[in-house]
């Protein structure tokens, strides 16, 4: 599974112009990932982050030594949905290829009309109206939608809209989503991947989650939780979303980073 990869990075860097190679060479990285503790957000019926320390401090041998267990949820905090999340028989977690995980990436600025609007989904309208204002969608771009959301960040309450957990909170979900019509249109358009800075590519009312189906039924992994939109460039910027390898996943723990110009 190397090989998609080092073609793309490669691909992009020697076939592309003097300022893609620009970018790689003199960028600044930004993290787009949510660190990963017992306050990181997880879906109210999932396990939540636990970190075990096993080993912190000095030896008999006198050198200082560190270790511990973890164990989490594979879908909580920044993570990856591998589109068998949603589709039987399409991609797992491992399957996924690096050359989907990378590349050119669109950031959608489309907040909700007002802190109210909870359960905002956006629309193709409001793409189209995106795209007017800025420039097409390129096909095979990696798409990151920016509400807003992540500075409600870990607060449970008002990114979730409940601080309850189990099944019981699960029609308690507020937060904003992509419409199913959206997901639809973005699969034509042939998308590599895309992104949003909410719990979920559906809005927290959905009980049907067809917007997961959409994307996971045409192989296209989704990222969810991402941190720092606000300081990425609406074009121009370069991202690498690498998951834990889960053999059999459905999805997993993400390191997200972009690459922008200086």
């Amino acid at each position: 599974m190397t090989r998609p990869f080092t073609i793309s990075i490669l691909g992009w860097v020697l076939a592309c112009g003097p300022a893609e190679s620009d970018l790689l060479r003199s960028g600044s990285w930004i993290d787009l990932t949510h660190d990963f503790s017992t306050r990181t957000i997880y879906w109210p019926t999932s396990k939540p982050f636990s970190l075990e320390v096993v080993a912190a401090g000095r030896t008999p041998d006198g050198y200082y030594y560190a270790a511990n267990n973890f164990s989490a949820a594979e879908h909580g905090g920044t993570h990856l949905d591998a589109p068998v999340h949603f589709a039987e028989g399409k991609w797992t977690t491992d399957q996924i290829p690096l050359d989907r995980l990378v590349g050119d990436a669109v950031v959608l600025d489309i907040p909700p009309p007002s802190d109210s609007s909870a359960d905002y989904r956006i629309d193709p309208a409001a793409i189209a109206t995106w795209e007017r204002n800025n420039r097409v969608i390129p096909e095979g771009s990696i798409v990151l939608f920016r509400t807003g959301w992540e500075r409600r960040w870990p607060n449970r309450k008002t990114y979730l809209g409940t601080e309850r957990m189990g099944a019981e909170a699960i029609p308690e979900l507020h937060f904003p989503g992509i419409d199913s019509a959206a997901a639809q249109w973005l699969v034509k358009r042939q998308v590599r991947a895309v992104g949003i800075d909410t719990p979920s590519i559906d809005y927290g009312q959905s009980n049907t989650y067809p917007t997961h189906r959409a994307f996971s039924e045409a192989n296209i992994p989704a990222f969810e939780n991402l941190a720092n939109l606000d300081q990425l460039p609406q074009t121009g910027s370069y991202v690498v979303a690498l998951p834990m390898k889960i053999k059999g996943g459905s999805g997993g723990p993400l390191r997200i980073v972009a690459i922008v110009p200086r």
